[in-house]
């Protein structure tokens, strides 16, 4: 493919005046069975690129640990865009943002106290400069200088809305060099930090939802010459645990994009495609109250959770149309969807009874250890410890990261949420020696903003009494395989036991199609088909079914696990060809 040039008027390919007309796709959100298929889908709105943010989080979940395998293979979704003769814009971080967990950064950089995040602290940066050394000679068949099809790459993600040292961008900007990167850099900034987070000979971009002319005019007052261009243009938002589905008025959004098209500026739609938070991904903001995202990355996008096209790819086609050719093939059409019925949960195990099984506890340290320190990325920690004295207690947490179920010989007292600025909770301690246990569950590093310091399990000082424990055992619960489970049969098929506790069952498929996992009458938890990790679900909603990819499912016996953390009102859980992403207005 031809090579992109920044111009003094614009864009050139090959030579040729070029406009981007680019929309979102992160491949970590899809289904890899399903990868084809949305570029085909972008192909066909008449987009000439993708973008994709790149996790540093997932693809080196440990230090010295890198993939690029499965649902992480990089190349593969980049030799298949090249194949719908798609062009790509790269934004590899080394913070992306996203609404994704710890804004793409890996948790492991918080075993570091002290260390500078997204700055030129030299543990970073030697970080920073190892993830790259990992990532880029793969990628570098498919960078545009090689003919590939990545146009250019991203340097750092709205840096200006996080600081303003010029110092830092040029390190990343000669670390992406220095690893072979020939391609043209770019940074992206709101209208009112394109100052602050830009750098001297790269391009800069702005990113904005409405209010395009004054923001093309702030992005032409720091770069009086040069290409226009929208890096994301906001068409919908992301949904919070407890709040509403967020959506934005097709025609509205269309006569958006038409503004910024007939500006004659280049544009990356944000979201195309948004798709899932699978498994433990999704982010959380902080902003005095700390709120996790929703597992659904459904965006309000052109193309919904499961990749059909909603109202807005047909009225975003036709303003393209009137400013790019737009390929002469029809509308796709929906997927089919399958309702495979009532699943009744036959078997069951208590998740406490299932701790040895899952890890080996850290014992005898004098406060609870941070799921970072336990060396894990994801999941829950397990903390439990003996009270010598029988009679009223207080359990205080200095910071609960994210959500504490307490129990006291297994039996469950009450809840602490960070989310409700909880710290305290009395009990009764009914005997010398009691077990006082306590799950936290990490729901989500907070992805924006100071907020990204942000370990996860109970942190500070934690007593009874006034007193810390004598000792605390400490266990990281990633559950990323369910293989060491042992589950039996249910006593009472119809009265669920009390959670936290994993209950499966199977079902029998014939053709296997996407389709919805609805929860009606669970509480709180996850939830896993064949082994694969669908996310998160909460009666808070707004969100109350999860998305099932079709290629998770395998002609034949299909099983299925739920862990639910507190309890349920039925034995069966529900497959049906519809979603539940929840009311849009309270």
């Amino acid at each position: 493919m031809p090579r992109l040039e920044i111009a003094e008027d614009g864009f050139r390919l090959d030579d040729d005046p070029f406009r981007i007309i680019s929309g979102g796709l992160h491949y970590f959100r899809v289904h890899p069975g399903h990868w084809a298929d949305r570029l085909r889908k972008a192909r066909l709105l008449g987009l000439n690129t993708v973008e994709t943010y790149v996790p540093w989080n997932l693809h080196a979940p440990r230090p010295g640990v890198f993939r690029l395998d499965g649902g992480l293979d990089l190349p593969r979704f980049l030799e298949l865009a090249a194949a719908e003769g798609l062009h790509v814009l790269l934004r590899p971080g080394p913070y992306i943002c996203a609404e994704w967990e710890g804004g793409g950064l890996p948790s492991w950089l918080l075993t570091e106290e002290g260390i500078e995040l997204r700055s030129s602290d030299p543990r970073f940066l030697a970080a920073v400069d190892g993830y790259l050394a990992a990532l880029l000679p793969p990628l570098k068949p498919y960078l545009g200088d090689a003919g590939g099809p990545v146009l250019a790459v991203q340097l750092e993600n709205e840096y200006g809305a996080h600081g303003d040292d010029a110092g830092y961008l040029a390190d990343l900007a000669g670390l992406l060099r220095a690893h072979g990167v020939g391609v043209p850099l770019f940074t992206c900034d709101q209208p009112a930090d394109l100052a602050r987070g830009g750098l001297d000979g790269v391009l800069r971009t702005v990113n904005l939802g409405s209010r395009v002319a004054a923001g093309l005019d702030a992005l032409r007052t720091v770069q009086p010459t040069g290409p226009l261009m929208c890096s994301e243009f906001w068409i919908g938002w992301f949904d919070r645990w407890g709040g509403i589905h967020t959506t934005r008025d097709a025609a509205d959004a269309a006569a958006d994009l038409d503004r910024l098209l007939a500006a004659g500026a280049s544009v990356n739609i944000y979201m195309f495609h948004g798709g899932t938070n699978f498994g433990l991904t999704n982010g959380a903001n902080d902003k005095g109250t700390y709120r996790p995202t929703v597992t659904s990355y459904d965006y309000d996008a052109l193309l919904d959770e499961a990749g059909d096209p909603t109202p807005k790819y047909a009225a975003f086609r036709e303003v393209i149309a009137r400013h790019a050719p737009v390929p002469g093939e029809p509308l796709p059409a929906a997927a089919p969807k399958a309702a495979y019925g009532p699943v009744p949960l036959t078997h069951t195990a208590g998740l406490l009874d299932q701790a040895d099984a899952l890890a080996t506890p850290v014992t005898a340290a004098d406060r609870p250890l941070t799921l970072e320190e336990l060396g894990r990325p994801f999941g829950f920690v397990l903390y439990d410890t003996d009270l010598p004295t029988p009679g009223p207690a207080l359990l205080h947490a200095e910071r609960v990261h994210d959500r504490a179920q307490v129990f006291v010989d297994g039996r469950p007292v009450g809840v602490l949420e960070r989310e409700n600025h909880e710290h305290a909770l009395a009990f009764t301690v009914p005997r010398p020696g009691a077990r006082l246990t306590v799950l936290v569950e990490n729901q989500g590093r907070v992805n924006y903003g100071p907020g990204l310091y942000d370990r996860k399990g109970l942190l500070g000082r934690t007593t009874v009494n006034g007193q810390p424990p004598a000792a605390w055992r400490s266990r990281a619960l990633p559950l990323d395989s369910l293989d060491p489970l042992v589950l039996h049969p249910a006593a009472d098929p119809a009265r669920p036991p009390v959670g936290p506790a994993f209950h499966s069952g199977t079902f029998p498929v014939d053709e296997p199609a996407d389709t919805f996992l609805h929860l009606d009458g669970w509480t709180k938890g996850l939830a896993w088909i064949n082994g694969f990790p669908l996310g998160r679900y909460w009666s808070r909603g707004p969100q109350t079914a999860l998305y099932v990819p079709g290629p998770v499912l395998l002609p034949g016996t299909n099983t299925i696990t739920v862990l639910e953390l507190h309890a349920a009102a039925t034995a069966e859980v529900h497959l049906r060809a519809t979603p539940s992403l929840g009311p849009t207005e309270e």
